[in-house]
């Protein structure tokens, strides 16, 4: 079984009250011979309002402001971007997914027992929409992500009358992987190529118990599976099936290899999630980390997207590029669809 530990599901989300759950769901394929390539959805009930966003190097971030507004008044963190990067914006006032220019990606999921604890002023703060992107902009691998956590202190924010509970799952272009939640105000790293699955609910160290107990020795058309939505089942579903993807012959399989359990994981449109209502699976992202490609697939659009980082300027002074993928006439590589934004949007 130990060998069963695939990439779990990013499960994202800038989520709702405590007594509420989300569904979001990540897979890592650090094991194949081609490249390191990971997948997430995003499950939410109404519109994340997703934009591509490409940040060059140089820009200027203050940890403490959720778009014009002060969230942190005291020592809020203030940095100008060493990396590149190219992410998936969330509600305008963050990042809920995207790697930069080094390699190093990022997924924000959903995690009810989020705690991050009293406000430490005398260190710098990070409000949770930005936590991803602080990465981003100053670590070039997952070890050095690691480490920037001692100096920060993660906040929580609320956007769209919903907190930031969430997680974050990390990988890089060599394949190492870490989960990082905080539960009662200490910050809980899983550090390993073996974390490569991830849901919601309940804690990593918990999930991890559930797959232990699952027979997935001899896997074949009848070996039982948990098939519902609840993140439990989609963490175990994700890890069977990826076990069992063949080697990649081109980046066309890799990425499709992950992207097939990705949908497998995802959640229909109407399907009832918990008591909450409806989580829909809202889109699907690929990252190939090792030839920096970021593929996205919105629910509603039958067509896949994707953009190139080597397309782009990251050099500092180079203007940031979005692109709104809700867009039925957009369809393979986007890069030159971008549009320059006046100004970053956080």
């Amino acid at each position: 079984m130990s060998g069963l530990y695939l990439t779990c599901f990013s499960i994202m989300a800038l989520a709702i009250a405590a007594t509420t759950v989300q569904a979001c769901s990540r897979i890592l394929w650090n094991s194949n011979k081609l490249a390191v390539v990971v997948s997430r959805t995003m499950d939410w009930p109404t519109s994340t309002e997703p934009i591509l966003t490409l940040l060059p190097r140089g820009l200027q971030h203050d940890g403490g402001k959720v778009g014009p507004q002060v969230l942190v008044k005291e020592n809020p963190a203030k940095w100008t971007s060493k990396y590149g990067s190219l992410v998936t914006t969330v509600y305008g006032i963050g990042t809920a997914d995207g790697f930069n220019e080094k390699g190093l990606g990022v997924h924000m999921l959903f995690l009810t027992a989020t705690d991050f604890g009293e406000r430490d002023e005398t260190k710098p703060a990070v409000h949770a929409g930005l936590w991803g992107q602080y990465l981003l902009d100053n670590a070039a691998n997952v070890k050095e992500a690691i480490e920037l956590q001692e100096a920060i202190q993660i906040v929580m924010v609320e956007a769209k009358g919903r907190m930031a509970t969430v997680h974050l799952a990390i990988e890089d272009a060599s394949g190492d992987s870490a989960i990082l939640e905080f539960i009662d105000g200490k910050l809980v790293v899983h550090h390993g190529r073996q974390f490569r699955i991830m849901t919601n609910d309940p804690t990593y160290d918990q999930q991890i118990e559930l797959l232990d107990k699952l027979d997935f020795s001899n896997p074949s058309s009848e070996t039982p599976l948990p098939g519902n939505v609840k993140p439990t089942d989609r963490f175990q579903r994700a890890s069977y099936y990826a076990a069992l993807l063949p080697e990649p012959k081109n980046e066309r399989e890799a990425v499709a290899g992950v992207l097939a359990i990705a949908r497998n994981v995802s959640v229909p449109f109407g399907a009832p999630y918990k008591g909450f209502g409806i989580y829909n699976t809202e889109y699907r992202t690929v990252m190939n980390l090792t030839n920096l490609r970021y593929f996205f697939e919105l629910t509603t659009s039958p067509n896949v997207i994707w953009a190139e980082l080597s397309k782009f300027d990251l050099n500092p002074g180079a203007p940031v590029k979005v692109l709104d993928p809700d867009n039925i006439d957009l369809s393979g590589d986007v890069s030159s669809h971008f549009q320059t934004l006046p100004q970053a949007p956080f």
